[in-house]
């Protein structure tokens, strides 16, 4: 393998922007709490399969896949640690909104979000340090960082499953206020997370643009095998068109956020993990929106097919 040109190489970022990023995201997940109702706690025990089928696409299939995608390609430590780490997170907030658009089960979708983030403060520390350390290049570099499971657990506990409670708590208290404020903060919280990521790559424009060879066919290619996983899993366990493209589309867009508030808080900002999250996060608002308009001509040519049949 080539030498690591990414080594030692940290992007611009200060404490005072890790502690934004913080409560940016936990104001992402009260805004997904405040959204949520009964029927989606129930839609978990309701539609098993479907559930089930969409944890283990996102928290197992997809860490082993990436492991195995790592392996074959050989990517510079810090990059494959970055490919390893959004593979660990749970889905991201704008798989409901593309699971919208795309005609999949949105109960499913939110439920899944909501399932996701709880399970993350275990499953993503865990995938991890796991599959992070099973290759020789980048468990070097995870012994440099002396990497705390529990310092992450927290972190994604405060950031991700705290807020998704007090969001749940605070709906249940004041229905009607919530009613009024849900619409605005849903507009706001897809603001956020742009300017998280952009602020990511725009502060870090030059260095992307140096190394940006080693980051874009990578993503690319990582991001279509998660929504392949996604689709081709969920068609193995015989489920319906509906939930396939919610389980593709839940595998395929990843808490790019999250990725990013870890390398901070926990790797310094490491460059090659940090443009990896960063241009994830870009690349995913892409290609959900690829996806789902997609899977929306699909359903139109599958029902004017059909019309011509009945005709």
């Amino acid at each position: 393998m080539e030498p690591d040109v990414l080594e030692g190489v940290k992007l611009n970022w200060n404490p005072n922007t890790t502690i934004a990023l913080n409560l940016a995201i936990a104001f992402i997940m009260l805004g997904v709490a405040l959204g949520l109702d009964k029927d989606n706690f129930i839609q978990l025990f309701k539609n098993p399969k479907s559930t089930l089928t969409g944890i283990i696409s996102q928290f197992i299939l997809l860490p082993f896949f990436t492991f195995i995608l790592v392996w074959l390609f050989n990517p510079l430590p810090g990059l494959a640690l970055g490919m390893i780490l959004v593979a660990a997170c749970p889905g991201g907030n704008l798989s409901n909104f593309f699971s919208s658009i795309g005609k999949g089960n949105v109960a499913l979708s939110i439920s899944l979000t909501v399932a996701a983030s709880f399970l993350a403060v275990i499953f993503t520390p865990l995938n991890f340090e796991f599959w992070g350390g099973m290759l020789d290049n980048t468990s070097g570099l995870l012994k440099t960082v002396n990497i705390n499971f529990f310092q992450m657990a927290q972190l994604i506990f405060f950031t991700i499953a705290l807020p998704l409670i007090i969001g749940i708590i605070f709906k249940e208290k004041l229905p009607s206020f919530t009613a009024k404020i849900i619409k605005p903060i849903k507009y706001i919280s897809f603001l956020i997370l742009i300017a998280i990521i952009g602020l990511a790559l725009s502060s870090n424009f030059e260095l992307f643009l140096g190394y940006y060879h080693y980051i874009i066919a990578l993503v690319l290619i990582h991001n279509a095998l998660a929504l392949a996983i996604g689709y081709y899993f969920s068609r193995l366990m015989k489920l319906s068109e509906q939930d396939k493209r919610t389980i593709t589309i839940e595998t395929g867009i990843q808490n790019s956020g999250l990725g990013l508030l870890i390398i901070f808080s926990v790797f310094n900002g490491q460059g090659g993990m940090a443009l990896i999250a960063a241009w994830w996060g870009i690349w995913h608002i892409i290609s959900g929106f690829a996806i789902s308009q997609f899977f929306v001509y699909r359903a139109a040519s599958a029902a004017k097919a059909a019309a011509s049949i009945v005709r």
